[in-house]
């Protein structure tokens, strides 16, 4: 049965065991909260890098214990991050976090192909959004790599929403292309792509998928709004993954969700050698706890 809930989630992979979880620059109260509670789950068995003296104290302060984990002393953010990734790269562990460091800093590692979490394969954020007044759990891509991405870049990132979807126990995900308006019209690059996506699902070049575009937020998220528009959509008010046109429009929207409609959030990367927890750094703990969820899901 598909997962409809974050609570849901968790119980899953509880019952899946322990993964190995290499965070980089560890020492930040929301991140030790948040990997204290998956590791007392059983979901994960971390491995801290970064700045002992200060993950000690920030430990003691939010009232996590930290004693019996793993740590690896690297005071400076970006060392800490090299030796994150060399411990995923040697497959001394299963599943990548960020912590108290630029994003840019720890992805231009990832993406240094010597380094070997390079997989051929796009690299895309899937935001899981579980918001009150929707029936399920929400797949929103991609909100946090690809800025503008192009007819070829949105097929990969589409693939990695599905594996997700697929992973959540939704064997034939409904996927709502999202545009501002639901026809086609060629100074709205968006609203073409949407054609041409649907145009491959019905060739089969896809996974297994339901993909209905150009399609309006309202429409995807709202069988009414559909029924009033006279739009026929099977996906309407009932979409599993909505694929955004831009990385803004993404961003905007999940953020929106979170602070103003109190939606509860995880986000992950795909498409490297091990999923990658990758979060704001104003994240709080329980959005990093269903992202490393999220992640020990898709290892």
């Amino acid at each position: 049965m598909p997962m409809t809930s974050f609570a849901e989630l968790l119980k899953t992979v509880q019952q899946r065991g322990t993964k190995r979880l290499a965070v980089a620059a560890a020492q930040g109260g929301e991140i030790l909260t948040a990997v204290g509670r998956a590791a007392q789950m059983g979901i994960v068995e971390p491995v801290l890098l970064g700045d002992g003296e200060q993950m000690d104290r920030i430990a003691h302060e939010v009232g996590v214990d930290i004693a019996e984990f793993e740590k690896v002393e690297e005071k400076n953010p970006l060392s800490a991050a090299s030796r994150a990734i060399e411990l995923v790269a040697q497959g001394q562990a299963e599943l990548l976090m960020k912590g108290q460091l630029a994003t840019p800093t720890i992805l231009g590692l990832v993406l240094e192909k010597e380094r070997g979490l390079l997989t051929g394969r796009l690299l895309s954020h899937l935001a899981v959004v579980e918001v009150r007044g929707y029936h399920k759990l929400l797949v929103v891509t991609d909100g946090g790599m690809v800025i503008r991405p192009n007819l070829a870049q949105k097929v990969d990132i589409m693939k990695n929403a599905i594996f997700l979807a697929n992973r959540l126990g939704i064997q034939l995900p409904k996927i709502a292309v999202l545009a501002s308006v639901e026809t086609v019209h060629s100074e709205i690059p968006e609203t073409v792509d949407a054609a041409e996506l649907v145009r491959m699902s019905q060739r089969g070049e896809l996974p297994p998928s339901e993909i209905e575009g150009p399609l309006a937020m309202d429409i995807a998220v709202s069988r009414r709004a559909a029924e009033m528009k006279g739009v026929k959509s099977t996906v309407a008010g009932d979409a599993d993954i909505l694929l955004v046109p831009d990385v803004a429009s993404g961003n905007i929207s999940v953020k929106a969700l979170v602070y103003l409609a109190g939606a509860q959030v995880g986000g992950v990367v795909l498409g490297a050698k091990v999923p990658i927890v990758l979060l704001s750094r104003s994240d709080s703990a329980r959005t990093k706890l269903h992202s490393i969820a999220l992640g020990a899901l898709l290892c």
